[in-house]
């Protein structure tokens, strides 16, 4: 790679993290570019050349937190393991990544942009559906192996989810709960799981 194409890149990165500064402090609809420029050291016309508008760069932003997400909790399906000992190690980094303050101002942040704007929540739904891509592979790998049973896959991801994210996540965001404590993560995980397999194990 050549040193202007460096440069380019380390201002690309300083213009994503000055924003993210600038939406956490500020919310989405009082981020100027002017601020996200000033807040990166660099000039309009350089945030703009990376990103045509406030929207583009967000849209990045969110992109860098749903592939967080993921890369949390990607695995593979293992014939050789329990599915629970599997499913657990998975429900348990959903957990972690749930429980980071960074993940949560940004979803705040995510969430207050899309109130007001349909057709922004709309493409952050998409966005979200198409990284929560592990489980629902992995939930696919285990019917293909006959251990559960025949629903579909990104339904039931969803929902075992949902029981992770009305404990972690719902609470936290909308009302300022503290994190669980790990007794709390513990319980919540291991219920999730018993309601899972009750429901759909062979």
């Amino acid at each position: 790679m050549t040193a202007p194409q460096r440069l380019t890149d380390r201002k690309r990165e300083a213009i994503i993290q000055a924003a993210i500064a600038e939406f956490r402090a500020n919310g989405f609809d009082i981020t100027s570019m002017d601020k996200i420029a000033a807040t990166a050291g660099v000039s309009k016309r350089t945030v703009y050349n990376h990103f045509p508008s406030k929207e583009e760069l967000f849209a990045e932003i969110l992109n860098q937190l749903w592939a967080r997400v993921t890369a949390e909790q990607e695995a593979a399906y293992r014939p050789d393991l329990p599915l629970r000992d599997q499913l657990r190690l998975m429900l348990q980094a959903k957990l972690q990544m749930l429980a980071d303050d960074n993940f949560l101002d940004l979803a705040r942040v995510a969430i207050a942009a899309t109130i007001h704007s349909p057709e922004r929540a709309q493409n952050m739904v998409a966005r979200m559906s198409e990284r929560e891509e592990g489980l629902t592979v992995w939930i696919r790998a285990a019917q293909a192996d006959g251990l559960l049973k025949p629903v579909a896959p990104d339904f039931a991801a969803q929902q075992v989810q949902g029981l992770l994210k009305s404990f972690a996540f719902w609470p936290q965001i909308s009302m300022g709960q503290p994190g669980l404590s790990p007794e709390m993560q513990h319980t919540v995980v291991e219920s999730a799981l018993d309601m899972f397999l009750a429901c759909y194990e062979l």
